[in-house]
């Protein structure tokens, strides 16, 4: 089997051997004739690999480094220090207690000190840590990690509001609930108008 070696995230961060793709497809086809249907009826036999093809797809973001995407700076800005804000980025993850979809937007700023990234490697760092298995709130925290690690900005705030498929598809079946998260640091944690600042460009 292929070595794989699990980036950090929540919980256990060792190293585990990642199932060969055929194993993948032999898995996809138990959790089919288990729901009760036939893996080998017409409809059916090519599903398995259509489902580990979208698996690799979705759960694309163990095989990227965010640091990497951040590692490339800028220090010419001509002194700038204020807020650079990101609004609207698609968020499309899986939380990992049902390994359901979860959907929404991420709202990202920080304070750049000496030095600002390209602003689609922001928006990469926010897809990466999406296509993992984690909570919404872990995700809130990895992103704003990220940020802090590679940049050493002034401050970072990261606001995410989506809505869970294992609320509103299944157990309570509550739809149209959203979740919001938030995570401040630096100037953002001390300074209550930057906050507020930051959540009315956000949300307009």
């Amino acid at each position: 089997m292929d070595a794989f070696v699990s980036k950090p995230v929540a919980g256990d961060q060792a190293a585990v051997a990642k199932p060969s793709r055929e194993e993948a497809l032999q898995a996809v086809r138990t959790l089919i004739a288990w729901s009760g249907d036939n893996p080998d009826r017409e409809g059916l036999i090519d599903t398995p690999k259509r489902v580990v093809d979208a698996y690799s797809e979705w759960f694309e973001g163990y095989e990227a480094d965010p640091a990497k995407e951040l590692s490339r700076t800028f220090e010419d800005v001509q002194g700038y220090d204020d807020m650079v804000l990101l609004r609207d980025i698609e968020v499309e993850s899986h939380c990992e207690h049902h390994m359901a979809p979860f959907l929404g937007k991420a709202y990202v700023a920080y304070l750049p000190t000496a030095k600002v990234v390209g602003i689609s490697k922001i928006a990469r760092v926010v897809e990466i840590f999406s296509k993992r298995l984690q909570t919404q709130e872990t995700l809130t925290q990895e992103i704003t990690k990220a940020l802090e690690d590679n940049l050493n900005p002034a401050g970072v705030a990261v606001l995410i509001d989506a809505e869970h498929q294992c609320m509103t598809t299944r157990g309570v079946h509550h739809r149209h609930v959203s979740t919001i998260t938030t995570r401040f640091t630096g100037q953002f944690k001390s300074d209550p108008a930057l906050v507020e600042r930051f959540l009315k460009l956000a949300k307009g």
